[in-house]
């Protein structure tokens, strides 16, 4: 059994969802060495998430926004507004969506269905740089 470990870096986005499963498997390259494994991607943030989704139709992604926005809208009902009105609805929907996945390797290769992938969820309107903890074990490729 062999482990991985390394952080990554997403680029700075505005509020919004978006799909980076191949700018986080370009950032790690060592999947290719597993034959068979699991990847656990953990976002090292409390404003912003993780999750495996709709990887072709970027409706999908904007209707997740929307929703999103509904649950946990801006307000001034919050006690916790430190960094503006988007700061305390950045916390919670990043609660109900996550901040980590688990994702098989199977081949080299993450093994998502046809329609999955990996999407970054930014719930603040101000750019942030997001770190990535990308942990990888398994049996690896002869």
């Amino acid at each position: 059994m062999t482990w991985t470990q390394k952080t990554i870096t997403l680029p700075p986005k505005t509020k919004g969802s978006y799909l980076v499963t191949d700018e986080i498997v370009s950032q790690v390259p060592e999947i290719k060495n597993y034959k068979v494994g699991m990847a656990n991607f953990f976002m090292q943030h409390t404003s912003a998430a993780l999750t495996l989704n709709e990887n072709w139709d970027t409706d999908v992604r904007a209707d997740m926004t929307d929703a999103l926005a509904r649950i946990a809208p801006e307000s001034d009902v919050y006690r916790h507004s430190c960094e503006g009105p988007d700061d305390m609805p950045a916390h919670i929907r990043s609660s109900l969506v996550g901040v980590s996945i688990n994702v098989p390797i199977k081949d080299g290769y993450l093994a998502t269905g046809t329609w999955q992938g990996i999407w970054y969820l930014e719930f603040r309107k101000m750019r942030h740089t997001r770190k990535v903890v990308v942990t990888l074990q398994g049996e690896e490729r002869s």
